[in-house]
């Protein structure tokens, strides 16, 4: 089963986003910081993660380079409510970048399209 990690600091985006990507028939595991994301990557071999930029603590793009350096062929989507670090270079290292919304269409695209490019690899 595809195993996903939601990383976001607000319970209940992690409660929703696992609610609707477990509907999908992903395996979801989620950490509210970087701290607890690392350990959960110490822990389990993921095929994707969704990462908030945003966060009490850690910032996201900081998660990221530290995920780039360690798993570089992990895909993440970095996904937050701010349009305005799609143009910090620090983004760039993420594989997608979307846009918090209510509706998860584009969010669950672009998990679907990152897996299977992974899967071609």
């Amino acid at each position: 089963m595809t195993r996903l990690l939601v990383v976001d600091d607000e319970r209940d985006i992690r409660h929703l986003y696992a609610a609707e990507l477990e509907d999908e028939g992903y395996q979801v595991d989620t950490a509210g910081s970087g701290n607890e994301a690392a350990e959960l990557l110490e822990r389990q071999a993921y095929d994707l993660i969704v990462l908030d930029i945003q966060m009490k603590g850690e910032s996201g793009l900081h998660i990221l380079q530290k995920i780039v350096k360690q798993k570089s062929d992990l895909p993440v989507i970095l996904c937050t409510a701010f349009s305005c670090y799609k143009e910090d270079f620090s983004s760039w290292l993420a594989d997608a970048y979307v846009v918090k919304s209510s509706d998860l269409t584009e969010l669950k695209q672009e998990i679907k399209r990152l897996l299977e490019k992974k899967s071609k690899t």
